[in-house]
């Protein structure tokens, strides 16, 4: 038998479907499922640790809570630009780790159907995808859905 609380969760989770909260990297427009996005901040004093891979940049301190942040720009092969007044943190949190991403821009939250969505190019085209769900497409806009799984993923790159 459901509890109120089950049906409200079920509720939430169907009001998420398709909503993406979506990003820039430079001209590139990518998305993220809303439902693993906990909170949108600015940017925060960011401790280094040492030994790890360069586009994990650190850590913070958010509320008392330590979370690991990675240079989204980094983790995708980009050029490093200087971090400015809308470069922001997007805190999510998937199963049960919590993790920070430097964007450059934050932009929306928008809705994306199934017949919007294509999957990603295959790995025959040349295409590295490991991090893409799919491609969504709203208006003239092309946006890359990521599959937050994967950014977890610390196997070979």
């Amino acid at each position: 038998m459901k509890t109120a609380s089950d049906e409200l969760l079920e509720q939430r989770e169907d009001t998420q479907q398709g909503r993406y909260l979506t990003f820039y990297l430079g001209e590139e427009i990518y998305g993220i499922e809303i439902g693993y996005v906990t909170e949108i901040i600015g940017m925060h004093p960011i401790t280094k640790v040492p030994e790890v891979k360069d586009y994990i940049k650190g850590i913070i301190n958010l509320r008392g809570k330590i979370i690991p942040v990675i240079d989204m720009r980094l983790k995708f092969r980009k050029e490093p630009i200087e971090y400015d007044d809308r470069t922001c943190i997007i805190v999510i949190d998937v199963d049960n780790m919590t993790m920070g991403l430097i964007v450059d821009k934050v932009s929306e939250v928008i809705s994306i159907d199934g017949e919007n969505m294509v999957p990603p190019p295959s790995h025959k085209s040349g295409i590295k995808n490991k991090y893409l769900q799919g491609i969504g497409k709203v208006d003239s806009d092309v946006i890359l859905l990521l599959d937050c799984k994967m950014l977890f993923d610390e196997g070979e790159e």
